[in-house]
């Protein structure tokens, strides 16, 4: 287990406005989840004790939305849950008597000061299943409590919101004192509720109104939520003793009733990926962490009927899984946590669905077809097999794969989807349709492109260069025919940095021979240019890009998307949809590109002190949003909020690849 680096003390805990920032996941390893904020306080649709995916890794459904406890002790009252409800009133306030939070591993931690006692409580999931724990210890005090918990449903799809009314109440069953359960007739599968060492459920069958969700009001969305109280549970606690209740979604005789059993399990399995990443909490606390969060991205999912494969869920709480997310998070997420078996598995089952020279990306649902929209996600999967074959010199897996790979660059430079094709003149990758988007930003609003891109993006002709050395020097390894592979890149050296160089500004054009001609905007996208194994720019001139980008888009938590000054430059990300997705790629700082970043400083200039020093400001992060992991964006400007989703594969990934690179 991780030590309990990741901390909030009682001053933090008690300031509202900074503890209901402080969001807490955990996650199952099918795509399900639970997560809130430290004050219990839901600012989110999205959060819930047992988000269930009930079509793993998909599905999900929100079926314990939360609870509320109450604690009689000594001959008083206390009230430790805390809700939001319209118009802007907090009740109860329980968070005054949270003293003390931490997280053990993805295990979040809650101290109570109740009177003369100390009630923890202890929240985790069953690995694999759609199966929640929530603990109650009474850890001080000499007199016995009384602990009454309120449990509220939503049970409906995560992206939604419910209305409460009398012709929608679920159907309540209890079976026994220990046993209920809570049906909607919208989801397959029934809420269960188990009651284990003690304690019995009661009735209730009501709704509350108008809870709020200030997190959708921020975003312009509906925000407002009625939640159902199917049953209360009551229990007493001598010191020391422990109750447990376990809401789950899978059938009953998949359930594991012994809770005290069920969290051993789970701090078994993270001391085993701790020891397999050969890193010790004890030396590298924040490290350990990052471990962790990386494990919460690799999900298990069905390819067909009773296959199954690892898959990357880009983001918590609502993506899915995508290609371009798996491909540039693969290195970080499996090979820096020493998991290659899980690298191979992602790299197979992606080569699996290669269709006209490109990868999904987004992964198909079993009878669903995939989506194939986007021209950078088949080149990164070059980058990933390549960072593989450095660390396992698995060549077997190499011969399998070339036949793919040749597939892929053939059908690239005579051409496939959405007009991807090389130009013959220049050697350069030309992409693009009207009304879609093919690089990573890939924003649409309606019909609305903010960052349209059609042409010669900058980081793809990196990405499709390198992808031609690699599989170059891959077929000269296995004595393979290189056919045309040598002229292609010839091409691409002879004329990349005529048509991408601009000398007024000292970096390079973000697109080429698009619409409307050359875009000179500053971008990060340049970057990549310079980080990938094989650079296409000369020393000087990536001197240069690197301090243009280093001057003007590094912040502490990651790379802006745009320069500030630029016109379409957007310093904040929030309000209305059109807002956010404007301001998505114009301004908006990724964590991701922290990675490449790094790569390019520690080639071209080797100063390790500051790549440290860049990573410390990212890894400060992890105590000020998602506790213990890393959002996907942040505020172009200063304090740089933490935006988005909350918790992003790639950002923790490329934070973690060199975190262990350099032994930070």
């Amino acid at each position: 287990m991780t030590s309990a680096e990741i901390s909030l003390d009682a001053a933090v805990l008690h300031d509202l406005e900074a503890a209901i920032q402080r969001e807490w996941l955990i996650t199952n390893g099918i795509g399900g989840y639970a997560s809130g904020t430290v004050t219990g306080i839901n600012t989110r649709r999205y959060h819930g004790l047992l988000v269930a995916a009930l079509d793993p890794p998909l599905g999900r459904t929100v079926m314990l939305a939360k609870v509320d406890e109450v604690v009689s002790v000594a001959g008083q009252d206390f009230a430790i849950g805390a809700n939001e409800f319209r118009p802007d009133v907090i009740h109860p306030q329980g968070y005054a008597l949270l003293n003390s939070f931490h997280l053990e591993g993805q295990v979040p931690v809650f101290g109570y000061n109740v009177g003369p006692s100390v009630l923890e409580k202890r929240i985790w999931m069953a690995h694999g299943r759609n199966t929640t724990y929530v603990a109650y210890t009474h850890r001080s005090g000499s007199e016995p409590l009384a602990l009454t918990v309120r449990l509220f449903t939503a049970l409906r799809d995560f992206h939604g919101l419910m209305r409460g009314s009398d012709h929608a109440r679920p159907a309540v069953t209890i079976h026994d004192t220990t046993y209920a359960t809570v049906t909607a007739h919208e989801i397959e599968s029934p809420l269960h509720l188990i009651l284990a060492e003690g304690g019995r459920f009661e009735a209730r069958e009501e709704w509350y109104w108008n809870y709020v969700y200030r997190v959708e009001r921020e975003r312009a969305l509906d925000f407002m939520e009625d939640l159902y109280h199917p049953v209360d549970f009551t229990v007493e606690l001598a010191p020391g003793e422990s109750a447990y209740l376990i809401a789950s979604g899978e059938p009953l005789e998949n359930i594991e009733h012994d809770a005290p059993r069920a969290l051993r399990t789970e701090q078994e399995r993270i001391g085993a990926l701790l020891r397999q990443a050969a890193i010790d909490p004890l030396d590298d606390p924040m490290g350990a962490q990052l471990v962790v969060a990386a494990d919460q991205f690799l999900v298990q999912r069905t390819l067909a009927e009773g296959e199954r494969s690892l898959t990357v869920i880009a983001g918590y709480p609502w993506f899915g899984d995508w290609g371009r997310d798996a491909m540039i998070s693969l290195p970080g997420l499996t090979l820096a946590t020493n998991r290659s078996d899980a690298a191979k598995g992602l790299l197979r089952t992606f080569a699996a669905y290669v269709s006209e020279g490109m990868i999904p990306n987004r992964f198909p649902d079993v009878g669903e077809v995939p989506e194939y929209n986007t021209v950078d996600a088949t080149l990164w999967y070059f980058q990933a097999l390549h960072v593989y074959l450095e660390e396992t010199r698995d060549y077997k897996l190499l011969r399998e794969l070339l036949p793919t790979l040749k597939d892929i660059v053939h059908h690239y430079h005579s051409g496939t989807r959405y007009n991807i094709h090389v130009d013959p003149a220049d050697g350069l990758v030309w992409a693009g349709e009207p009304g879609v988007q093919l690089t990573w930003m890939d924003v649409k609003a309606g019909d609305w492109l903010p960052t349209p891109r059609i042409g010669k993006p900058v980081e793809i002709q990196a990405l499709w260069y390198n992808a031609l050395r690699l599989l170059e020097r891959w077929c000269n390894a296995a004595e393979e025919p290189v056919e045309e592979i040598p002229e292609w890149r010839a091409l691409i050296e002879q004329h990349f940095m005529d048509r991408f160089w601009q000398e007024e500004g000292g970096h390079l054009y973000d697109v080429i021979d698009g619409p409307d001609g050359n875009d000179p905007a500053l971008r990060p996208n340049q970057v990549l240019a310079l980080s990938l194994p094989h650079a296409l720019v000369p020393d000087d001139k990536a001197r240069q890009v690197l301090d243009a980008v280093t001057e003007t888009l590094l912040t502490p938590v990651g790379l802006r998307s745009l320069a500030p000054g630029d016109e379409q430059y957007r310093g904040h990300y929030g309000g209305s949809l059109w807002d956010r997705e404007g301001s998505y790629h114009n301004g908006t700082v990724w964590g991701w590109l922290i990675g490449p970043y790094l790569d390019a400083l520690l080639r071209y200039s080797n100063d390790t002190a500051a790549a440290k020093a860049v990573l410390q400001g990212l890894v400060a992060h992890m105590t000020d949003g998602a506790l213990g992991t890393m959002s996907e964006v942040f505020d172009g400007d200063p304090p740089h909020a933490p935006r988005g989703c909350y918790a992003q594969a790639w950002s923790v990934a490329e934070v973690l690849r060199h975190w262990r690179a350099l032994a930070v």
